[in-house]
């Protein structure tokens, strides 16, 4: 008799229990306004971007702030593509960015396990010398850099800029990569020594799995401030063959007269790949900034 009631009386309770979680309350509701908001705020820059790019160069002056393009300009991409010469700076920028952004992380990466697991005299001095990098503005480093690759015959090569690009972001890099190494149970690496594993097979094999969430935020913060940085391309490289996205603007900006239209259509092309970075390891970012906060 018990068993035939039981199974009956169940249901009611979770119709109920779903009812209550669906039925939206008044602070709910404020919050996800104030959300939508903030996130329209945050896309305003990239619709206004790309509206922009579809418009031709006489209809940016004007009272309204955003114009429906009528026809879309598509020809402002083509122009991007052609006199641009999209294809060939952005296959540059690519390259240039990969090799900083994965130079950065396995230093970093190296980095980091020698100040958080080795113990040697001058860790604390060298470690605190590293992070001196942080204060360095980029421009400071502008005139250096450039008397010495002159003197050392470095210029107009793609390692020119690789090599400050990757020096200007370990600091950064170091540092959440030792807080998040702070975080990892030393007990995983003695179980491996024990096992018979090495120093080299400690980091690739066992660290490196463990860092990913670090590895991730390094590599798109990385990737965002060297995609788009141009003074220190402007100023080292000269050869048409090695320049980057940014000269692409360049292109179409005259004396007299500017193409608006193609140069916003290049900032839309320079904003796609961060944006897809951006999106594809948001999770893994937020797990390393969010590990390396805990341990400080």
């Amino acid at each position: 008799m018990n068993n035939s009631l039981s199974p009956a009386a169940s249901p009611p309770k979770l119709n109920l229990h779903k009812q209550e979680r669906r039925k939206p309350t008044t602070g709910k509701i404020l919050m996800m306004v104030f959300l939508c908001i903030m996130a329209l705020i945050q896309l305003f820059p990239l619709i206004w971007l790309i509206d922009y790019s579809l418009l031709k160069s006489g209809e940016f002056f004007g009272s309204s702030f955003l114009k429906w393009p009528s026809p879309p300009q598509w020809e402002n991409y083509r122009n991007a593509f052609t006199y641009g010469r999209v294809p060939r700076y952005f296959a540059n920028s690519l390259i240039i960015t990969v090799i900083t952004v994965m130079l950065s992380a396995l230093v970093s990466l190296m980095m980091g396990y020698a100040f958080t697991r080795m113990k040697w005299k001058l860790s604390g001095i060298v470690l605190s010398l590293i992070m001196l990098g942080m204060i360095i503005p980029i421009h400071a480093t502008l005139l250096p850099n450039f008397i010495l690759f002159n003197k050392l015959g470095m210029l107009n090569n793609m390692y020119t800029l690789i090599l400050p690009y990757s020096a200007i972001v370990i600091p950064m890099s170091v540092l959440i990569m030792t807080g998040f190494l702070e975080t990892i149970p030393r007990a995983i690496e003695e179980s491996a020594v024990i096992d018979g594993s090495g120093i080299y097979g400690l980091i690739f094999r066992i660290i490196l799995p463990i860092t990913k969430p670090a590895l991730a935020t390094i590599c798109v913060l990385n990737f965002i401030s060297t995609w788009n940085e141009f003074i220190m391309a402007n100023t080292f490289l000269t050869s048409e063959d090695l320049k980057t996205i940014p000269f692409s603007i360049m292109k179409f900006t005259g004396e007299y007269s500017s193409n608006y239209g193609a140069q916003f259509a290049v900032m839309t092309i320079i904003a796609i790949p961060t944006i897809l970075i951006y999106l594809l390891f948001t999770e893994q970012m937020t797990k390393g900034i969010t590990a390396g906060a805990v341990k400080g």
